[in-house]
């Protein structure tokens, strides 16, 4: 049993088994007659009786999704790093990474490969917010915690229909690409009544995204749902933290700048998230703090590759 399981906390004291019987929200009549279509059909169809059960098929789609996560942010963090040496261009969002990576050879190939893998994260972001996968429970820690699943479920929904408009439509220029698009959307939300002020609420609900992901650097135990040894759980601790942190201080200037654009009713400030990490290089010892950033976003990457490796995934009874 992973040395996880016994470390002091709230949710330390979860079994493996984090599910009682009873649970499920699917009634038990339709369960039933669920159940005999599976059996008729592996009798009619013997093949499929060599297939995976469905929760091998859930834990390996929420795996390829983690691995999808980690390679979007790898190649942030990769690519802003190249920026501010000014040996590939300028500073990128997760959006830029994308449309870099279609103008690639095969990268069309490539892009769809990413679009399937954050479908899958975004399916099992779903089942950790409304079925409580991780069993979070129904506190208002847990509920916070799987509210927060569900925004990220629609984050990175919206990262993938984004890529699926690369594929539809390859950029010339990914950043301008980018602060068009953002523009664009502000503009139809500012068309709305009091469209100024739910332009302003939009930045604040991304700086508070970026300072619960600086929050979450300091508080979070990152190996809790880790089935690794304690050894490699303490090697790859570390990776997360300065991940969460980069990730949330990156957030921290796009969401400023799309409040004062609310705030002062101009569609026209408001910018993409790589347009604003090169505010941030602009500034006095700007390089310094943007490489810090992109070294941070990598980690986030390569510790997604740690949880599509060694992550716990429990696919909940409702979906079985």
């Amino acid at each position: 049993m992973p040395p996880a399981i016994f470390r002091k906390g709230k949710r330390s004291r979860r079994t493996l088994d984090a599910f009682q019987p009873g649970m499920t929200m699917i009634p038990l009549p339709v369960r039933s007659r669920l159940a005999r279509l599976g059996a008729w059909s592996r009798g009619r169809f013997p093949f499929l009786t060599r297939t995976p059960e469905l929760k091998h098929w859930i834990e390996w789609a929420a795996r390829v999704g983690f691995g999808a996560r980690g390679f979007v942010y790898l190649s942030v963090g990769v690519l802003t790093l190249l920026g501010v040496f000014d040996v590939a261009g300028e500073a990128v969002g997760t959006g830029g990474a994308l449309a870099w990576l279609v103008m690639r050879p095969f990268g069309r190939v490539w892009l769809m490969l990413v679009i399937l893998g954050l479908a899958a994260f975004v399916m099992w972001r779903l089942m950790q917010a409304v079925f409580d996968a991780d069993n979070e429970g129904k506190d208002r820690e847990g509920l916070m915690t799987r509210a927060g699943q569900f925004f990220s479920a629609a984050g990175y929904a919206a990262m993938a229909f984004g890529a699926v408009g690369l594929l539809l439509d390859k950029p010339e220029n990914a950043r301008v690409e980018g602060m068009t698009s953002s523009r664009e959307t502000a503009e139809t939300v500012m068309s709305l009544p009091w469209g100024n002020w739910l332009l302003a609420a939009g930045g604040l609900a991304i700086l508070g995204i970026g300072i619960a992901n600086v929050v979450r650097a300091w508080r979070e135990d990152f190996t809790e749902h880790l089935a690794c040894s304690e050894s490699l759980c303490r090697k790859v601790a570390p990776l997360a933290r300065w991940g969460y942190m980069a990730r949330g201080l990156a957030y921290l200037p796009l969401g400023l700048i799309v409040v004062l654009a609310g705030l002062h009713a101009r569609a026209s400030e408001v910018t993409s998230l790589g347009a604003a990490l090169e505010a941030v290089e602009r500034q006095p010892a700007g390089p310094w703090a943007l490489t810090a950033m992109a070294t941070g976003l990598m980690a986030f990457g390569v510790f997604s590759f740690v949880e599509a490796r060694w992550r716990r995934i429990r696919p909940p009874r409702e979906v079985l």
